[in-house]
């Protein structure tokens, strides 16, 4: 059963977590583990990303070989093809003998190639040439040598972004992304937070032996609303800040807002309008969607109360006088809002087009049905041609294939 292998994973690498998205991910590690296809890991910093890799890693049938974890933007782009690839003496200056690269090294293992949007344009053509047949040349060199390496690799950017800034090969993506695997961000997992908090406080304290610290209800329903843009490591490193720092063992709201960053009320926005490939990060776009939400939610409560009152159905109890008056209010509620729906735009994205929508009282507030409705729209305006209604969408094509299956477009 895959629920007993994911399971199994979460205890062997100490991995805390019950969320759906997190055992999605781990799911798609364990089925790709036993095959040899390049995998692409997608997350924020501090996510997990390189617990994935070694889940990769240690499935795989090259568990026996070596693992090596490069991080590709802390070397920097005058060493990087000597780190990896090697090179022969007097090559360059202070080159005073041939050295070894980790593609050669880890010949028969695994290679994680962290945060490779940060690896040179020159770097990746290298890349390239050995994912398609395997093979490279050492620095000063011209020599081809070849290696067998299963090459995972993760990123913390959109590299599709990358790609259209001419930053990263368009060729080098794809042939990466065959797999892709994404780490959600805490902020969409929280109901790990509090589970994750336990665990740190429980291994600081057995490290320094010293009792838990452990939060009160409060604390737990304050800790849950922070976003944690650190992610994993963040939590960790406020776990053991306070740990050290506080004698009162019993963490309260109070105590724990002493540790929390000023803008820790920031709403969490853990749906977006769409869902991209790459993970989304929260944006105002997203904060914008919530404001009028919930201005639109005020606006239609307001309007009820006011019918309510004028009908007689309310038991508030008014004169005709102010019921004149807050006709004439709710009238001019009325072409404010007509005014907003007709005359609204937002030019800073596409999707923000359909934002003005929601002031229109007869369509509906679900975030479902909207999206579904400006996905039928785009396969109107473009004949059912995917490709270009995702691209209108501002979304892949894959993804735009997902929704349709989810939403039974077909």
């Amino acid at each position: 059963m895959i629920e007993n292998k994911i399971k199994s994973v979460k205890q062997k690498f100490g991995i805390v977590g019950n969320s759906t998205s997190l055992n999605h991910a781990i799911e798609v590690a364990i089925q790709v583990a036993p095959t040899d296809m390049s995998v692409f890991i997608t997350g924020e910093s501090g996510s997990g990303k390189e617990s994935f890799s070694k889940i990769i890693h240690s499935m795989s049938l090259r568990k026996h070989g070596q693992f090596i974890a490069v991080n590709c933007g802390a070397i920097p782009e005058g060493t990087i093809d000597s780190e990896l690839f090697g090179h022969e003496k007097g090559s360059f200056t202070g080159a005073i003998d041939s050295r070894k690269g980790y593609f050669e090294v880890t010949n028969g293992g695994t290679i994680f190639l962290d945060e490779i949007g940060e690896m040179p344009l020159n770097t990746q053509s290298r890349l390239l040439r050995i994912l398609e047949n395997g093979e490279f040349i050492k620095v000063g060199s011209s020599k081809v040598l070849k290696t067998n390496v299963r090459i995972i690799a993760a990123t913390n950017i959109k590299l599709k972004e990358a790609v259209k800034k001419k930053k990263f090969r368009e060729d080098l993506y794809y042939r990466l992304n065959t797999v892709p695997i994404i780490v959600p961000p805490l902020r969409e997992r929280s109901e790990d937070i509090s589970l994750l908090f336990r665990k740190f406080a429980s291994d600081f304290s057995d490290k320094n032996k010293m009792i838990p610290i452990r939060l009160t209800e409060d604390a737990k329903n304050d800790i849950i609303k922070y976003r944690f843009p650190g992610n994993i490591r963040e939590l960790k490193n406020l776990t053991e800040q306070i740990s050290i720092l506080e004698i009162n063992r019993e963490i309260t709201s109070e105590i724990l807002k002493k540790y929390l960053p000023s803008n820790s009320n920031l709403p969490v926005i853990q749906n977006s309008f769409f869902s991209n490939d790459e993970n989304e990060n929260f944006n105002e776009r997203d904060l914008l969607y919530k404001i009028l939400f919930d201005v639109k939610n005020d606006v239609s409560e307001l309007k009820k109360l006011i019918n309510s009152i004028l009908n007689n159905d309310s038991k508030i109890q008014v004169s005709e006088d102010h019921k004149k008056l807050l006709s004439s209010h709710l009238n001019d509620v009325k072409k404010n809002e007509l005014k907003v729906s007709d005359n609204s735009k937002i030019e800073t994205n596409k999707e923000f087009q359909s934002v003005t929508e929601v002031y229109n009282e007869n369509e509906s507030l679900s975030i479902e049905d909207k999206e579904k409705e400006l996905i039928i729209k785009a396969l109107s305006k473009n004949k059912k041609k995917r490709k270009l209604a995702a691209s209108d969408l501002g979304i892949s094509e894959r993804t735009l294939y997902r929704k349709i299956k989810y939403y039974n477009l077909d």
